[in-house]
């Protein structure tokens, strides 16, 4: 799947399920804290999207997709921890754009894969908008975060650091 299947299949979701969102074009930009500037929104705002790895035990490995808040980082103890694991890691960039289908820097907060679990970090829950690049560096998505979660149902803890 590249991005801009996966860009429409957001857009698909979204309209099918009655979600309330905006469409925010602005120049190519991947990294939260400049993409946050150029769409107005704040780093609290805005949905900060990783892939993880864990290892479980010797031979299983498990891909999450770790949701914090844009000023926040991603606390791989605390990934670790909740799924059980004995090692946690970034993904490798082809590892994570293959799960997400994007590229990295316009990772969805939101798993159209099996392998993929994702966890949010109820720090942006409590954000009445969450902000996010829609699998393009060019194009953002402002979406009310009570649609977020009826559509998502993301798995909710405590993984910012």
């Amino acid at each position: 799947m590249n991005e801009h299947d996966t860009y429409a299949k957001l857009i698909g979701l979204l309209d099918e399920r009655g979600a309330r969102y905006r469409i925010i074009e602005h120049a190519e930009e991947g990294a939260t804290e400049a993409v946050s500037a150029l769409r107005g929104n704040t780093l609290e705002q805005a949905a900060k999207c990783i892939v993880v790895m864990v290892k479980i035990g010797k031979k299983e490995k498990r891909f999450v997709l770790a949701v914090v808040t844009g000023d926040r980082r991603v606390d791989l103890g605390a990934v670790k921890a909740l799924l059980g694991g004995g090692y946690a890691g970034f993904a490798t960039p082809e590892v994570a754009e293959r799960l997400a289908g994007s590229a990295s820097g316009t990772i969805l907060p939101f798993s159209f894969d099996p392998e993929l679990e994702l966890v949010v970090d109820p720090a942006l829950l409590a954000q009445e908008e969450i902000y996010f690049n829609a699998a393009r560096l060019d194009r953002s998505l402002a979406l009310h975060t009570a649609d977020y979660t009826a559509i998502a149902e993301p798995r909710t803890a405590d993984i910012a650091g």
